[in-house]
């Protein structure tokens, strides 16, 4: 493999990219999420966690609730965010996308409510960055997987492609390779 391809991002790790974009949109105060459906390597649908179309955001107000500047700050109120992977089906619902045979790529681990949505949506495989269940609802996730629901796997940039992505989204991009490697010697 010549130091090009090397350079170049798997498909993990492309669709990884995108869901970590669609992250930047999020509007929750506490984590923000990026997911990203795709069947046949092409993108059907994107989304991230906020609240729900037309509802202020918690990023315009400053705060989930009156004096609770993140939802995961309580204990008893419940998050007023719709998860990314919730929005992404939903998007895909909305549009007339079927998601049947389709993976997902998702910043964090889905929670349980979402990842129960990804398999009645027909979502075989979910791509995630961060773990987020323990305990009981790792159990819990581990069935669904025992079971033939679905496939997990934790994935991770290359520092070397998150290197050549960063400067790509920080210059223009599309400038001859020539151009771009007599002006850096």
């Amino acid at each position: 493999m010549n130091n090009l391809e090397e350079q170049r991002p798997s498909w993990d790790e492309y669709f990884l990219m995108i869901a970590k974009l669609a992250a930047t949109r999020s509007t929750c105060l506490a984590f923000p999420v990026g997911a990203v459906i795709v069947k046949d390597k092409q993108v059907l649908a994107t989304g991230y966690n906020g609240t729900p179309s037309g509802s202020i955001h918690c990023t315009t107000q400053g705060f989930c609730y009156s004096d609770l500047v993140s939802c995961d700050a309580s204990s008893s109120l419940p998050s007023r965010a719709i998860h990314a992977e919730a929005n992404a089906i939903a998007q895909a619902a909305k549009h007339g996308i079927s998601t049947h045979g389709a993976c997902i790529y998702v910043t964090l681990e889905p929670c349980l409510s979402c990842l129960k949505l990804i398999i009645s949506a027909g979502i075989k495989e979910v791509y995630y960055e961060t773990v987020f269940n323990s305990g009981n609802k790792q159990l819990v996730r581990d069935a669904f997987v025992a079971d033939g629901l679905v496939t997990l796997k934790q994935i991770q940039l290359r520092e070397e492609i998150a290197k050549q992505a960063s400067s790509f989204l920080l210059n223009p991009t599309s400038i001859a390779r020539t151009v771009l490697e007599s002006s850096s010697t």
